[in-house]
């Protein structure tokens, strides 16, 4: 992955600092790595996305941490390579139901993944021996706390796997300036009814670290 003006440099944007260090530590000081810990949201995640672009130079643009599966799609303590990240609850609720940003006619509210990448990183995880699926990543603003949530959510988006709060923010900052994009989460929790208590953060986080030290690998 040349990316532009050859630069091979690669910048990993995270939301909180337990997830930066997750990274770093699989990643044992390489330099071609720039790990952020930017804030929890979408537009955070893109401010501070643009921010690093702005004062560097990278092949390649990732937005990794922790996330949520579906059930039966992406199990606890597994990864999943985005291959679209989307911003699932931008749009407006109407009597007809939700519609998107896009159905508004206000633009895409999705990013799709460099596939090369996505199948390089997705078969590397996968030969380490790491329990890896591939899929469309959702990017909500407000985490899914229901079954009828996490319902809608698949109706409208069947090709879902897993969702977090940054993906699409990170993609949209990269993709203004033509960069490759990629977005890995590990799962500690269920989408669908908040049960903190059945959370497996710890697990994510080393799931985290395992799959930064293949990234050292293939990117």
């Amino acid at each position: 992955m040349e990316g532009q003006a050859g630069a091979r440099r690669v910048l990993i944007v995270t939301a909180v600092d337990a997830e930066r260090d997750a990274v770093l530590r699989g990643l044992q000081g390489s330099d071609r790595f720039h790990v952020i810990a930017a804030g929890a949201g979408p537009a955070a995640a893109a401010a501070g996305t643009a921010a690093a672009l702005a004062a560097g130079s990278y092949g390649c643009v990732l937005s990794v941490g922790i996330g949520g599966g579906f059930p039966g799609l992406a199990p606890l303590g597994s990864l999943v390579v985005a291959s679209e990240m989307i911003a699932a609850d931008l749009g407006a609720e109407t009597p007809e139901g939700f519609r998107s940003a896009a159905e508004l006619g206000f633009g895409s509210v999705s990013v799709p993944a460099d596939r090369g990448t996505v199948q390089a990183v997705s078969a590397a995880l996968a030969a380490a021996g790491l329990p890896v699926s591939t899929g469309t990543v959702l990017t909500v603003s407000t985490a899914t706390g229901t079954a009828e949530t996490a319902a809608a959510h698949l109706a409208r988006h069947p090709h879902a796997v897993a969702e977090a709060m940054e993906g699409h923010g990170v993609a949209v900052a990269a993709q203004a300036l033509g960069l490759p994009v990629l977005e890995l989460r590990a799962i500690s929790n269920p989408v669908g009814p908040r049960d903190r208590a059945a959370w497996k953060i710890g697990d994510a986080m080393e799931a985290l670290t395992a799959a930064a030290a293949i990234l050292l690998e293939v990117l």
